[in-house]
């Protein structure tokens, strides 16, 4: 067999491995709009491949809040993006000044400092939801989103800490000397060469911390209480406390609810894969 021959035969076989591949990781997707799309919401368990008769009604009933589980759906919607947001902005804020403090101010037993808060991740997040209701409870947060944004943050900072950390080593100790000879302090370091040099990173970073909220329910079901302080996510779960919960509502929601992470993702998908990629390549 050539050598052309057998470099033809592999890319097939690349070719057919990502295109099963594909249709397997789109399929429950494709399974939730065709839900959708029915009037009924049962088309799935009917064996169709494709409705003979779409409709967009339930996109409209989720954007219009018609359904009893979907009244307010835009303030829930704002409620969810709020704590999405926030909880980005200050794992970013925290993990870079953290992060920063520890590896380029040479503290010490900063490697110390660093490393052991990605030790909370050994204990699962919902064995502390109980602590964490009680502690907010004391200082005043039931039933407020900002409970839900610290909970977030406190899971997502260690692993922004240990990425940045990581990202930063790349980049030349002589950068820092040569700012401090020019007369800059740690501050104006901080924001003119690390944080700009730090960018892919911070990108990776954020949309992590982005999406964990974003998914995250249990506490966003315990810390809040309230009507109009639920978020999308609490609001889809509640289908599942109703036997004949219309299907289709939910799944149009749930595609709904999916489109602005997705639309962050790809807008910061370049900055997110070299922030992904950092231990690629040494500088």
């Amino acid at each position: 067999m050539t050598h052309r021959r057998r470099k033809l035969l592999v890319e097939l076989a690349a070719w057919a491995l990502g295109v099963v591949l594909l249709v397997w990781a789109l399929l429950p997707t494709y399974n939730m709009l065709l839900i959708a799309l029915d009037e009924e919401g049962d088309i799935e368990y009917a064996g169709i491949i494709w409705p003979t008769e779409l409709t967009l009604d339930s996109f409209r009933v989720v954007l219009s809040g018609d359904y009893w589980y979907l009244q307010n759906f835009w303030l829930k919607l704002a409620n969810s993006l709020l704590i999405a947001l926030a909880t980005m902005l200050l794992t970013l804020a925290i993990g870079s000044l953290a992060a920063f403090a520890l590896g380029r101010m040479k503290l010490a037993r900063g490697w110390l400092l660093g490393n052991f808060p990605v030790l909370t991740y050994a204990v699962p997040a919902s064995f502390l939801v109980i602590p964490f209701y009680r502690i907010m409870r004391v200082y005043g947060l039931s039933d407020s989103l900002w409970a839900v944004i610290a909970a977030d943050v406190t899971f997502a900072t260690p692993y922004a800490i240990l990425i940045l950390q990581q990202y930063a080593k790349l980049i030349p100790r002589e950068f820092d000397e040569a700012a401090q000879i020019d007369g800059a302090n740690p501050w104006q370091i901080y924001r003119h060469l690390y944080l700009p040099l730090t960018a892919p990173a911070l990108a990776a970073v954020g949309t992590f911390a982005l999406l964990f909220a974003w998914n995250e329910y249990v506490y966003q079901y315990i810390l809040l209480t309230s009507e109009r302080k639920m978020t999308v996510a609490v609001a889809i779960a509640q289908f599942f406390d109703a036997d004949e919960a219309p299907w289709n509502y939910m799944m149009a929601a749930a595609i709904l609810y999916a489109l602005p992470p997705v639309a962050i993702f790809f807008a910061l998908r370049r900055w997110m894969v070299a922030g992904l990629t950092l231990g690629g390549v040494r500088g």
